[in-house]
C-alpha cells in the first residue's frame, strides 16, 4: 500500500474546497489529521451490514438494471446495442466523513453519492462503447483510513473492503459467460483493490486467459516490486492483450516527489522494496507504444462544466509522455479542467477524462484484437 503522503495527495482537492486554499497551505497536514481521520476505534465504528452482491441494489451498475452514470456518453458516442466483453470496474474513495473507517453502500452523504456517480460517469462510462458494465458498491475504506494508513485501524478498513470487492468479483463471475472477455478496471483506491484482486485471486489462474486488459490508473505500481505478483506485463502495443495499463498525470514541471518519496518506503506486491523501481506508465494516446504524442493523437478529452454537473468532448487539447521514474507528461500547456489540479501539478482526479475518447478507442481495439486471435 502506498504511504501516507501518496494518499493524503489523493484528497487535496475536497480539502482545498473545505477548508480554503490558505488555510491548506498553513495548515494543510494537520488539518486533515484533525477533521478526516475517523473519531472511532474500527471495533467501535458503526458496521455496514454485509454486502449481497446477489441483489442488483448493491450494484452502481451491471446488466439487466438501469444505470445513467455508466451508460452516460458525450455527444457524439452511445452504448453499444450489444457487447462483446464485460467490465469489472471499482470506483474511487467518495466517503469523507470521519465518523467510521468503512463507507456504507448508501450513505446518507449527497456529497458522496455525486462524487460516486460523477467517477462512475467520468470513468467506466469510457467502456460501454464494447462491454457491460459491472460496477459494485462496496464499504469502501473512508478518506481518513488513507491518513492514518501505518494504524491496524486503517489495515482493517482496507481488508474490509477489500472482502466486498472480492465477493462482487466471485458474483460477476458466476453471471458472466465463461468465454466471455473480461476487462478490469478502477482508479485510485479502485485500482488498489483491482491489483490486490490481481495479485490474490488471478494470477496464475485459468482467469487470466480470459483477461484483455486491466486499466488501473491513478495508483503507482512498481515494475520490480509488483508486476511479478501480478501476473500480466504492461502493455507495450496499441493491440497487446493479456496487459496491464497504469498511468499518474502530471504537467509540467512535475513535482512527483511527494509520491515517489512515500512510495520508496513500502513493499510491493511481490513481498519486495518498492525502493527506486521504476513505475509502470502507460501513454493512452500510444496504447502503451513507447515515445512521445502530440495533442492531435488526444481524439477527446472531457472538460467539465465548473460544478462538474457536465462535460463536454474536446480533441487535440493535450499531448502525453511517459519521462522520469514513470509519471505521464502533459507538458506545460495542460488545460484547466476545474481546478482540482494536486500540488507538484498532479491531475490525478483527471487521469481518465484526459483521455476519454482515447481510452474508449483502446479498449475497443485490445477487445477485437483478443477475440481475433
Amino acid at each position: 500500500m502506498a504511504a501516507r503522503w501518496f494518499l493524503i495527495l489523493i484528497a487535496v482537492f475536497i480539502v482545498l474546497a473545505v477548508l480554503g486554499a490558505v488555510g491548506w497551505a498553513a495548515f494543510g497536514d494537520r488539518l486533515m489529521q484533525a477533521y478526516l481521520t475517523p473519531t472511532v476505534a474500527f471495533a467501535d465504528s458503526p458496521k455496514p451490514p454485509p454486502t449481497l452482491y446477489d441483489d442488483p441494489a448493491s450494484w452502481v451498475a451491471r446488466p439487466g438494471i438501469p444505470s445513467p452514470e455508466a451508460n452516460w456518453t458525450p455527444a457524439g458516442y452511445r452504448p453499444a446495442p450489444e457487447t462483446a466483453a464485460s467490465v469489472f470496474y471499482v470506483h474511487p474513495t467518495t466517503y469523507l466523513q470521519a465518523d467510521r473507517w468503512n463507507a456504507p453502500l448508501e450513505p446518507d452523504d449527497e456529497g458522496a453519492l455525486f462524487r460516486r456517480g460523477l467517477f462512475t460517469r467520468s470513468q467506466a462510462s469510457v467502456f460501454n462503447g464494447i462491454a457491460d458494465i459491472w460496477a459494485p458498491k462496496y464499504r469502501q475504506a473512508a478518506f481518513g483510513a488513507f491518513l492514518a494508513f501505518d494504524q491496524p485501524d486503517a489495515a482493517r478498513a482496507f481488508a474490509l473492503a477489500y472482502t466486498d470487492i472480492a465477493k462482487a468479483f466471485a458474483i460477476f463471475l458466476a453471471n458472466t459467460d465463461p468465454e466471455r472477455p473480461i476487462i478490469l478496471a478502477g482508479h485510485s483506491q479502485g485500482s488498489l483493490h483491482v491489483l490486490t484482486l490481481l495479485a490474490r485471486d488471478i494470477a496464475g489462474t485459468p482467469l487470466t486467459d480470459r483477461l484483455v486488459a486491466v486499466y488501473a490508473p491513478g495508483w503507482p505500481i512498481s515494475i520490480d516490486a509488483d508486476l511479478p505478483a501480478l501476473g500480466l506485463p504492461p502493455c507495450a502495443a496499441p493491440e497487446q492483450t493479456g496487459c496491464l495499463l497504469g498511468w499518474q498525470s502530471f504537467a509540467e514541471p512535475a513535482d512527483p516527489a511527494l509520491i515517489t518519496d512515500a512510495f520508496d518506503l513500502t513493499t510491493g506486491f511481490a513481498g519486495v522494496p518498492r525502493a527506486d523501481t521504476e513505475l509502470v506508465c502507460t501513454n493512452p494516446l500510444t496504447g502503451g507504444a513507447p515515445g512521445p504524442a502530440l495533442a492531435d493523437a488526444n481524439i477527446g478529452t472531457l472538460v467539465p462544466e465548473r460544478d462538474m454537473s457536465a462535460a463536454e468532448l474536446e480533441a487535440g487539447l493535450i499531448g502525453a509522455d511517459c519521462t522520469g521514474r514513470g509519471y505521464l507528461s502533459l507538458g506545460a500547456d495542460a488545460p484547466d479542467l476545474g481546478g482540482y489540479i494536486l500540488p507538484g501539478n498532479n491531475y490525478h482526479v483527471y487521469d481518465y477524462p484526459l483521455f476519454w475518447a482515447n481510452v474508449r478507442a483502446d479498449a475497443e481495439r485490445r477487445v477485437n484484437a483478443f477475440l481475433g486471435r
